[in-house]
C-alpha cells in the first residue's frame, strides 16, 4: 500500500494545474490474490489475502461484504464445503424502498482469484443497489451515482483519493471516492482527532481537513502577523506528533462510535483495512498473505496508537502469534495479554465517560499516554519485593 494517492498528505490542492501523469499497469504477479478460508460464525468463509503492494481499498470493501455475507461465497442456495449455505440478509430500506441483498458468488474451493474477478464481483455488488421504485427522479440519481463509481474503480486497484477532517473519526471531505462506501452502505472510518483538551491545538486545527490544514500551516508560517506564525506552528506540531494518524482521543471517540458488530472500513497511514467492533473492543481483519496458513490469525487488536497489538482468531481469543512488536522469546501469556487490553480499554472508555460528566477532568492525549504506560510498566512489574527486602522495610 505504498500508493500515495491513498494518504491524506498526498492528495494535494489542485492549485498550480498540471494533470497526474498515467499509471503504469501493474505487473502481472500482482494480479493474482490467495484466498483464506476462516470459520466465521460458523460458516466457512473466504477472506482475500493481499501481498505488500495490494489494491487494499478494494479488499477492505470486498472482505467486509464478505464477512457480512452480503457477498457470498456460493451459488444462491447452494450448499458449500463444511456446511450449508448461510441464510440471506434481508434486504435494508433506504429512502423508503428497498434494495436488494448484495451476492457474489465465489466457489467454495476458491484458492487464488484475479484482480479482475474482484472488480466484476464489486461491479455487481454495486449494481444491486439499484433501488425498487421506479420514480424517475430516483432512477436519475441512481444512474449518476452509478456513472461516478464506475469512474472511481479503477482507482481501487491502487489507492484512494481520502482527505480526512480532524473533528470526528466519521469526518471525511466529500470526495468522488466516497461514493464506494455510500452505495455499498460501508461506513468510513478514521482515528486522526484533536483532543479537545488542547485548546490551542483546537483553535489552529478547527474544522479543516487535511489538505486546508496544510495549506495554512504554508500561509501562516509564511505571514508577518506573530500570531498567525503561532498558530500554523501550532498546526505543524499537531501533524508532526500524530504521524500515526491515531490519538487517543480518536481511539476513544472510534470505540464509543462503532456499533457493537459492525463491520466497516477504517483508514490509517495510506491503509485500508476492515475493522469491527467485538464486546466493547476494536479489532482488525488481517489480510496479510504471510498469515495465509495461520487459521489462529485473523483479527489484530487495536487498542493503542503505537502499533503494538495482538493477533486473535476468529472468535476473538488471543493467539499465541506476536503481534507488531516482533517475535517473542517465549510464548505470550493469554490472560496477562488480555488483562492488558481490557485496562487499555478501560480507561479509554473511562475517558470517554468523563467526557460526557465532567469535562474539565477529561485526561488529555499526553496525560492518558502517561497513565497507560504506568499502568504496562505496573503489568510488567507485578511481584512484590522479596521478604528480605519486606524486613528491612519494616525494620
Amino acid at each position: 500500500d505504498e500508493d500515495p494517492r491513498g494518504d491524506p498528505r498526498a492528495t494535494q490542492s489542485p492549485e498550480g494545474g498540471g494533470s497526474e501523469p498515467p499509471r503504469a499497469p501493474p505487473a502481472r504477479g500482482a494480479e493474482f490474490y490467495c484466498v483464506k478460508w476462516i470459520r466465521w460464525k460458523g460458516q466457512r468463509t473466504p477472506v482475500i489475502t493481499q501481498s505488500e503492494n495490494g489494491p487494499c481499498p478494494l479488499l477492505a470493501i470486498l472482505n467486509t461484504l464478505l464477512l457480512r455475507w452480503k457477498a457470498r461465497r456460493g451459488a444462491r442456495g447452494a450448499p458449500g464445503a463444511g456446511g450449508s449455505a448461510p441464510a440471506l440478509p434481508e434486504p435494508r430500506r433506504e429512502g423508503g424502498s428497498i434494495l436488494p441483498s448484495l451476492q457474489v458468488t465465489l466457489p467454495p474451493q476458491k484458492e487464488v482469484i484475479t484482480a479482475e474477478e474482484l472488480m466484476a464481483h464489486l461491479g455487481d455488488c454495486i449494481l444491486a443497489t439499484q433501488p425498487r421504485e421506479t420514480s424517475e427522479g430516483l432512477q436519475l440519481n441512481f444512474q449518476q451515482n452509478i456513472s461516478d463509481t464506475m469512474t472511481v474503480l479503477p482507482k481501487l486497484s491502487t489507492g484512494l483519493d481520502v482527505n480526512v477532517r480532524f473533528t470526528g473519526v466519521s469526518d471525511f471531505e466529500y470526495t468522488p471516492e466516497c461514493i464506494v462506501f455510500d452505495l455499498l452502505n460501508i461506513p468510513l472510518y478514521h482515528g486522526w482527532l484533536v483532543d479537545p483538551q488542547s485548546p490551542e491545538m483546537v483553535q489552529a486545527v478547527g474544522k479543516l481537513s487535511y489538505n486546508q490544514l496544510v495549506e495554512k500551516i504554508i500561509t501562516c508560517k509564511q505571514a508577518t502577523d506573530s500570531s498567525l506564525v503561532s498558530e500554523g506552528l501550532v498546526a505543524e506540531q499537531f501533524l508532526e506528533a500524530t504521524a500515526s494518524q491515531l490519538t487517543y482521543h480518536g481511539l476513544c471517540e472510534l470505540t464509543a462510535a462503532a456499533p457493537e458488530g459492525e463491520l466497516g472500513v477504517f483508514f490509517r497511514n495510506n491503509h485500508f483495512s476492515t475493522i469491527t467492533k467485538h464486546k466493547g473492543h476494536l479489532y482488525l481483519l488481517v489480510t496479510d498473505q504471510g498469515f495465509l496458513r495461520e487459521e489462529g490469525v485473523v483479527w489484530e487488536s487495536l487498542h493503542t496508537v503505537d502499533g503494538d497489538s495482538c493477533f486473535c482468531d476468529t472468535d476473538f481469543h488471543l493467539s499465541h502469534a506476536p503481534g507488531k512488536g516482533g517475535d517473542p522469546a517465549a510464548p505470550p501469556d493469554p490472560q496477562l495479554q488480555q488483562r492488558q487490553v481490557d485496562q487499555d480499554y478501560m480507561v479509554a472508555l473511562s475517558l470517554q465517560q468523563q467526557q460526557g460528566q465532567d469535562p474539565p477532568s477529561v485526561l488529555s492525549d499526553l496525560e492518558l499516554a502517561r497513565q497507560l504506560q504506568h499502568e504496562e510498566y505496573q503489568q510488567h512489574h507485578p511481584h512484590p519485593p522479596p521478604p528480605q527486602q519486606q524486613q528491612q522495610q519494616q525494620q
